[in-house]
């Protein structure tokens, strides 16, 4: 899951010029999704037309790709930037409205074998980094913060983590320089992988959802699959999302046994504040499709108001990966990020293989 969007504390007399503000960038997120939908129509038939070799390449990568050249050229202005900074609101829109999409009982289907991996791949992500952490020599809180972004749902888990234990701003930033790079990458190498292991669409979106960190990003590489491994990817996703809360207070009671943070007096209030509540506006919405709240109209209406959320998304998650600034964070943390990631990927699609023989998936 990528990071919140945390607007300053204005008087009410000036929220109308603070929404202002934002207006430049949100119409940047929809000029560049709208062109990658252009692109990924018209590329193609262009192809075929001159008969020329090339792949269909989806609006969502279109839409990647487009904001990662703007931001790794000209960079991003600052007039548009509050904007661009809203694709963490639209991504958790567009997961509540893809509710309409399931059905109650096709999120029980997720059963209790792919709730085992999710925790089977919370703590070997978690054990694993926290090891390599060690080995490395990197700051014991800093391992804390590439721990939980690893092994839970990226930048917003760090961003909970950092607060919790008392993390520094330096530790916060070079955690979540390593998960954004790392986040990038997996949107050009897991779709690649999973076409080459001619992984079924259930096993790869179940593989994206447990593998990929951030939620934008495993919902943009389940997505470039297909329409049905990108659904499950966002269920598994947002399965890990859930857990983020205990994660976190696991990791608030230990520094504060060491004397490093804050004792948590109220648990169950700070799972509350921890909680992913988009994560429930998914669940009302599946419930109320469920029992046909919605007609079959109006479904296909809430699905593709998920699609332009997403679109923004997607354009939002290019335009904020910029990778001469996160080369300024140094290597060590890269590098701890990168060995864990690729281990957790390996560690992951051994899991999801094994299952998919065992349970014929």
């Amino acid at each position: 899951m990528a990071e919140t969007l945390v607007l300053p504390q204005v008087h009410a007399a000036n929220r109308p010029l603070q929404f202002l503000r934002l207006i430049p960038g949100i119409v940047l997120l929809a000029a560049i999704g709208y062109a990658g939908k252009l692109l990924e129509k018209n590329v193609g038939a262009y192809a075929k037309a001159h008969h020329w070799t090339f792949p269909n390449i989806e609006y969502v990568l279109w839409a990647i790709v487009l904001g990662l050249a703007i931001s790794n050229t000209v960079g991003v202005p600052a007039i548009f930037r509050a904007g661009v900074a809203t694709y963490e609101f639209w991504l958790k829109v567009g997961i509540v409205l893809l509710g309409a999409r399931f059905l109650l009982g096709d999120v029980l289907k997720l059963g209790g074998a792919s709730l085992a991996l999710v925790a089977i791949e919370i703590a070997g992500a978690t054990a694993f980094m926290i090891f390599l952490g060690r080995a490395f020599g990197l700051r014991p809180k800093l391992t804390s913060l590439l721990a939980v972004g690893s092994a839970v749902c990226g930048v917003s888990a760090i961003i909970a983590t950092q607060g919790a234990i008392e993390a520094d701003e330096e530790d916060s930033s070079f955690a979540i320089a390593a998960i954004l790079a790392l986040g990038a990458l997996s949107l050009f190498t897991f779709p690649l992988i999973g076409h080459l292991l001619h992984l079924g669409d259930h096993a790869y979106g179940l593989w994206a959802g447990l593998a990929v960190d951030n939620t934008a990003e495993a919902t943009a590489a389940g997505a470039l699959y297909s329409d049905a491994a990108g659904k499950l990817a966002v269920l598994v996703k947002t399965t890990r999302n859930a857990m983020i809360g205990f994660v976190v207070l696991g990791y608030a009671i230990y520094w504060a046994s060491q004397g490093q943070a804050k004792t948590v007096t109220n648990k169950a209030a700070f799972l509350w504040q921890k909680f992913p509540k988009f994560v429930l506006g998914f669940l009302l919405i599946s419930v109320l499709a469920t029992y046909s709240f919605f007609n079959k109209e109006q479904v296909g209406s809430l699905a593709n108001l998920s699609r332009w959320a997403f679109l923004l998304t997607f354009a939002g998650v290019g335009l904020r990966t910029n990778f001469r600034e996160m080369r300024k964070q140094g290597l060590k943390p890269f590098a701890v990020g990168a060995i864990g990631e690729v281990a957790i990927a390996v560690f992951t699609l051994a899991l999801v293989v094994g299952a998919q023989r065992l349970f014929n998936w």
